[in-house]
């Protein structure tokens, strides 16, 4: 399949403003999706906001279905959630350790995620181990076959980190934990909207995502997946009388499906903002938006090791439209502003962000140019033109 560039850039306002290499923080939306939004806010203040959401509750439902379809879950699988980092805590924070439990992960953690670890770690006396890259990067599966036991309770990876470049193995560490009854929670908030994710082939027992990246949607919403006979074992860590029904004056009864893991309060706008980006993103095909993204950002690595003093700091045998790299001669914070400052966005990933693999690799400071399908060959011209300079 081929991408309609003039038509997306055409759809996408804010391509006549900038050239936007920050997808993987916060992508420009489509018209579609500014639209889902505003027209909800406008009909809240034309009715009221309870009046909009129960007029607008199949819309709503729809959303669920969408989402279920990007990523070939059930309905009931889906909870949305204010953004990805609640979801994963949802999820994570519903598990049950005991001391001795391990909780293995991966290099690249992101620290949002690990901290997690650490935390319940020192609040259950479970355990919190890597698993060693291999060679070229990536989450090695062979390694973390040789880790397996029975005390492993959780494998958890970030399954496109936020630097690197580097797309893990999801669907092979999926079979193994699979294969030892393990559970297995991926963070794929930068994977989805970028490349097709499928949760029964990756068998995932939880994923969670955000609207404002790669599904070029809404900042402030995300989603949870769950699969659907783990739900009924999973007692959230908050809840309200959305998520659990008051049954009795010490009783209650949790939902049976994902949406156990929301509450009452929801930003309607944005979750109709975000099933417009996932209609949006289906309406054109994860394939041929994912063949775009590698083809473009394949593009710049090639360029950019083509340019004196540029270093790609890019890992991994697969490597997706995250582009990283730092500069012998300009701090990143540095070469940010100068670009920023020429209509050009990129983003700066700290070492704190990922520890365990800038301190193994000896990161500084990292540019990070994420691509998406939308942006063209000349957006390329221009950041590299400005690198140079």
């Amino acid at each position: 399949m081929t991408i309609d560039l003039a038509r997306f850039r055409a759809e996408t306002l804010g391509v006549q403003n900038v050239a936007h290499f920050n997808n993987a923080g916060s992508a420009l939306p489509p018209n579609a999706v500014v639209e889902a939004q505003i027209s909800h806010l406008q009909l809240e203040a034309a009715i009221g906001g309870y009046e909009a959401a129960n007029q607008e509750s199949a819309r709503v439902a729809a959303v669920y279905d969408s989402v279920a379809r990007l990523i070939n879950a059930k309905s009931q699988e889906i909870a949305v959630v204010e953004n990805a980092t609640v979801a994963w805590d949802m999820a994570f924070y519903a598990l049950k350790f005991e001391p001795g439990d391990r909780i293995l992960t991966a290099e690249a953690e992101y620290a949002a995620n690990y901290v997690a670890y650490l935390q319940v770690a020192k609040r259950t006396g479970a355990v919190v181990e890597v698993i060693p890259s291999a060679s070229t990067g990536e989450t090695s599966p062979d390694a973390l076959a040789a880790m397996m036991d029975d005390r492993v309770k959780l494998v958890s990876i970030t399954h496109v980190p936020t630097n690197g470049g580097l797309v893990n193995p999801a669907s092979e560490i999926g079979r193994i934990a699979k294969r030892h009854a393990a559970l297995y929670l991926l963070d794929a908030c930068q994977s989805v909207g970028q490349m097709p994710v499928d949760v029964a082939e990756i068998q995932c027992d939880m994923l969670s995502a955000t609207g404002r990246k790669y599904l070029r949607g809404p900042r402030g919403v995300g989603f949870l997946y769950v699969r659907e006979s783990l739900i009924p074992t999973m007692e959230p860590p908050i809840v309200d009388h959305f998520a659990a029904n008051w049954t009795g004056l010490d009783s209650y009864e949790l939902r049976p499906d994902a949406r156990r893991f929301e509450n009452w309060e929801n930003n309607y706008a944005a979750k109709l903002g975000l099933g417009a980006a996932v209609d949006y993103a289906l309406d054109i095909g994860m394939d041929a938006i994912w063949d775009r993204v590698r083809v473009l950002a394949d593009d710049l690595r090639r360029r950019l090791r083509e340019t004196n003093g540029i270093t790609v700091q890019d890992i991994g045998q697969e490597q997706g439209g995250i582009v990283t790299f730092s500069s012998d001669h300009e701090d990143s914070a540095d070469i940010k502003q100068r670009l920023a400052s020429q209509g050009i966005n990129i983003s700066v990933s700290g070492p704190s962000s990922t520890l365990i693999d800038s301190t193994r690799r000896n990161l500084p400071p990292i540019c990070r140019a994420s691509v998406h399908y939308y942006n063209d060959e000349a957006e390329i011209d221009r950041l590299m033109a400005a690198l140079r300079g």
